[in-house]
């Protein structure tokens, strides 16, 4: 696939635009183009390629899949509005920005919503738990097709090593766009600063902020362990990323073709899952034995504690939000056990 610059992306989107108020003449193939933010060799692109492959093979003779990876087309938050018009058809969001649009996503970003990685990703295969966030965008142009694992966010950061809550005060904390995220920041005393994801590394490299929270692949894959020499296993967030599609094209598909999509979208989150394991353990070994991170692992139940009235808050504010609330919470229960 060619590689544009991203001060072509504007452009470019535009002419997607352009293409698909245009429509296609009668024998051409649909263009399907998906964008995310994560570097070729991360989970998230493998994955996704692994989707261009199958829906071309079965569907070819109609669709032609394009995956633009490493903000090609814009920001995060870009891409989603990019999918909410159809000038895109797909693209990987963070549940963050996604909280923007629906406050059924706030609920898992919720510090230390799941007990175990067994208890959380038993819940996002549950349609009961999935279901109703998922098309609660519906609304907005654009609704979920899959969930896709991002492994556990922990804190991390360029000199201070993180051993309790206490070490995060006063320090400038790179947290996602979201303003569920910047209250748990507050209540830890750090300082929030919310910023794109593509913004992070110069971020840190001219201390501009102190560190960052993400899973260990930011490390390497986004280079972040270069800067930073300490990654502390607080295990405060598994928040999902989203692939979200927009309804015009969802719709506009044939049943036969919308079964080849679906089966697409569940091969997105089963060849994701795979080579996330090995991707982690991947990272780690470079990290601490090429970057010079030192990963810590303090005792989470401090922070934890910290972070506990979030749950009490957000159920006062979005009481229709309980019965999924409590559907995890049943997940936690079967998984300890």
């Amino acid at each position: 696939m060619r590689m544009f610059p991203k001060t072509a992306a504007a452009l470019l989107c535009m002419l997607f635009l352009a293409a698909s108020l245009s429509g296609c003449s009668s024998g051409e193939k649909r263009i399907v183009r998906i964008g995310h933010n994560q570097a070729t060799d991360h989970p998230t692109n493998v994955a996704l390629l692994a989707f261009e492959e199958y829906i071309e093979g079965e569907l070819g003779d109609r669709y032609e899949v394009e995956v633009y990876p490493s903000e090609l087309l814009g920001s995060q938050t870009d891409m989603v509005q990019l999918t909410q018009t159809g000038a895109i058809d797909f693209c990987v969001a963070s549940n963050s920005i996604l909280e923007t649009f629906s406050k059924d996503y706030t609920l898992f970003n919720l510090p230390y919503l799941f007990v175990s990685s067994e208890a959380y990703h038993q819940a996002m295969d549950d349609p009961e738990i999935t279901g109703p966030i998922f098309e609660s965008t519906r609304q907005a142009g654009f609704q979920a097709v899959t969930w896709i694992d991002a492994g556990t966010r922990n804190f991390y950061t360029v000199n201070t090593p993180i051993e309790s809550p206490a070490d995060l005060k006063g320090l400038k904390i790179r947290v996602q766009q979201s303003p569920t995220n910047v209250a748990m920041m507050s209540l830890l005393g750090g300082s929030a600063t919310p910023m794109g994801f593509g913004e992070v590394y110069t971020a840190l490299q001219s201390k501009v902020i102190d560190g960052a929270e993400n899973n260990e692949l930011a490390l390497t894959s986004n280079g972040h362990g270069d800067v930073c020499k300490f990654y502390s296993y607080d295990m405060h967030q598994m928040i999902p990323d989203i692939l979200i599609g927009n309804c015009g094209f969802l719709d506009s598909l044939s049943p036969e073709e919308r079964a080849v999509f679906e089966e697409g979208f569940r091969m997105v989150n089963t060849v994701e899952r795979q080579e996330w394991g090995k991707a982690v353990e991947a990272a780690k070994d470079r990290a601490a034995n090429q970057q010079g991170v030192t990963f810590l692992y303090p005792e989470v139940q401090p922070f934890q504690d910290i972070c506990t009235p979030m749950h009490r808050d957000l159920l006062e504010d979005y009481p229709d939000l309980a019965p999924i609330y409590e559907g995890i919470q049943a997940w936690n229960a079967a998984c300890a056990e």
